[in-house]
């Protein structure tokens, strides 16, 4: 049997429920998901409570992603904006802009599954709420730099936090390009 699992939109409302999700230890804890928010100095000054406070700014004032639930509990997070929300990823040589690149299209920055909820497909609804988001959202492109354990099957699961290709292709992602052999760059035009 197959839980049902339900995305929504953060806001004020679901902080609690994303603390839940992204626990007290490991790098979920640590991240808040402003790695690719912050600069390099920024990111090395901060500590975990800066970038919980960050993420909590963040979901007072807008809605940067979604969360999971099993039956009303918080399992799983998504991170969704536009790319220029995320100043690192035009930094980094897997995702900087190259030409013919959409001008701004949303991105999919980071999944987090609550580690009892692994392998029940909370990814995939993550996926999906992320696109639904986006969508209401005025998106038309949607972008996801997953990681490629068919490439390299050694992959561990904090590494995947990305996604994984075959996540994104089985949500209807294509392909673009191969910075490196293990990331891709995909995306999914919306339909309006």
């Amino acid at each position: 049997m197959t839980d049902e699992v339900v995305t929504e939109s953060v806001g004020a409302s679901t902080w609690n429920d994303l603390q839940t999700v992204f626990g007290t230890k490991g790098d979920p804890a640590g991240c808040w998901c402003q790695w690719f928010k912050l600069t390099r100095s920024d990111w090395d000054a901060a500590t975990r409570e800066d970038t919980q406070a960050l993420l909590h700014a963040q979901v007072e004032v807008g809605s940067p992603g979604v969360i999971a639930r099993i039956d009303g509990e918080p399992v799983g997070w998504a991170a969704v904006e536009p790319f220029s929300a995320y100043p690192a990823l035009g930094r980094s040589p897997i995702t900087r802009r190259q030409e013919g690149d959409p001008e701004d299209a949303w991105a999919v920055t980071r999944f987090v599954v609550r580690h009892e909820y692994r392998k029940r497909g909370v990814a995939r609804a993550l996926l999906a709420g992320a696109l639904q988001h986006a969508r209401e959202r005025g998106a038309t492109i949607v972008e996801g730099y997953p990681v490629d354990p068919g490439v390299r099957p050694s992959l561990t699961a904090a590494e995947r936090y990305h996604g994984t290709v075959s996540l994104f292709r089985d949500a209807g992602f294509d392909v673009v390009r191969r910075p490196s052999a293990t990331r891709a760059i995909m995306r999914r035009t919306l339909e309006s």
